[in-house]
């Protein structure tokens, strides 16, 4: 058991099923009290029955309030799961607004949105938790998916903000940055995700056992493949080489389509 979540509230947005689902189940084995968000009330409520936890569905910006009030008034980990990817890379595709403004809305603003409302609890008695499913495409990128790259990249962008302004006044921050893990999400990347993601696919499990290795180690970064460090550093210290190499990927994803 990891002691710095026994007893406390957690909620885990996008939990219905896929990663989501995972850190909730894996919450409350560790003794946590849970509240599993959805969009899809269903699937929140079979998952909230499954572990013993609350249903509450609705719109990951939205549910702070009534998620607090479900765990008795105080959220202590915030798991801003939930997220959207779209398959599209070509020109048009790439440049439609629709999938950008929703891919902002969720996959950046609705973290902010949390941190909002949660912040001046947290803040006002010296601890918080706040775990942010980011993706490797966060540090890097992902070939087909300017949208998701792109809001992932702030969405860690954000996670690291409120680490770095907040640690030294109790809040935890978690960015989870896998590659590719088995989920719907996966799925519906289409032929770049079979491409890049598959070949190493995890199980949701496996992220839900990185995070909790992280917390018990007191981590920001979380890196359920662990080889993303490596190529993290390459893009970093060598930008034209790596990039060179993710056009080669690129290349090769346009003349298998």
């Amino acid at each position: 058991m990891v002691e710095a979540v026994q007893g406390a509230g957690v909620v885990v947005t996008g939990a219905g099923g896929g990663i989501g689902a995972a850190l909730a189940r894996r919450f409350a084995a560790e003794g946590a009290r849970v509240v599993v968000n959805d969009l899809d009330a269903e699937r929140a409520k079979a998952v909230a029955e499954e572990i013993g936890g609350i249903a509450v569905p609705g719109d990951a910006s939205a549910i702070v309030g009534e998620a607090s009030e479900a765990l008795g008034g105080t959220v202590d980990v915030y798991c801003a799961n939930a997220g959207v990817a779209f398959e599209g890379g070509e020109t048009g595709e790439a440049f439609d607004e629709r999938p950008w403004t929703l891919s902002w809305d969720v996959n950046v603003m609705a973290h902010v949105r949390a941190a909002h409302e949660l912040l001046p609890g947290w803040l006002e008695r010296g601890s918080g938790r706040f775990v942010s499913t980011v993706s490797a495409a966060g540090l890097l990128t992902m070939i087909g998916a300017a949208p998701y790259s792109v809001t992932k990249h702030g969405a860690y962008a954000f996670a690291e903000w409120l680490s770095l302004t907040y640690r030294h006044r109790g809040l935890k921050v978690h960015a989870i940055c896998p590659q590719g893990v088995r989920t719907d999400m996966l799925a519906a990347t289409g032929s770049a995700g079979d491409l890049v993601l598959q070949p190493t696919a995890i199980a949701p499990a496996e992220v839900a056992d990185a995070l909790f290795k992280g917390i018990e180690e007191d981590r920001f970064l979380i890196l359920p493949h662990p080889e993303v460090a490596g190529y993290y550093q390459a893009r970093a210290a060598h930008p034209d080489r790596w990039l060179t190499n993710m056009n080669h990927l690129q290349q090769k994803w346009e003349a298998s389509r």
